[in-house]
């Protein structure tokens, strides 16, 4: 085994975005089915489904850091109760705003542009881009402002 996978498990080399959509799914599931992140990936795994480790760390920072992330997202989100954001738009935006606090060798604009473009793949094609768009980019103001 290795980082608790088994062996019949094959890892297979992926993107980042792909790594990022994927914890954009595990973070929907634990939204949807209020699941704990790491019941959701011991379940995938029993399924066959392993997941590498940006993924896992996506996910896991985001949900260690949800409250500080949510309140960062809450911010800039003016008239919206964070219950009416989309699940899928809010764990597109709380990956990003991860990224953005925590993974500083990831630059800003990176992770601004991949959740966008994640968007337009998980989301509704229309509303979801521009939505992530315009809260990331506040937020994105906000930290060139004050840094």
């Amino acid at each position: 085994m290795y980082n608790n996978v088994p062996d019949n498990i094959i890892m297979a080399k992926i993107t980042r975005r792909k790594s990022r959509e994927n914890a954009v799914i595990i973070l929907y599931q634990c939204d949807l089915l209020d699941k704990d992140v790491e019941d959701i990936i011991d379940i995938d795994i029993l399924f066959g489904r392993a997941h590498d480790d940006f993924t896992k760390i996506l996910v896991r920072g985001v949900y260690s850091n949800k409250d500080k992330i949510d309140k960062k997202i809450m911010d800039v989100v003016q008239n919206w109760s964070f219950d009416r954001i989309a699940i899928i738009d809010r764990n597109i935006i709380r990956i990003a705003v991860f990224e953005m606090l925590f993974l500083n060798e990831i630059p800003l604009k990176v992770s601004v542009d991949e959740a966008i473009e994640i968007s337009k793949i998980l989301g509704q094609k229309n509303d979801t881009p521009k939505f992530v768009n315009g809260v990331l980019g506040k937020i994105l103001m906000q930290m060139q402002e004050s840094s």
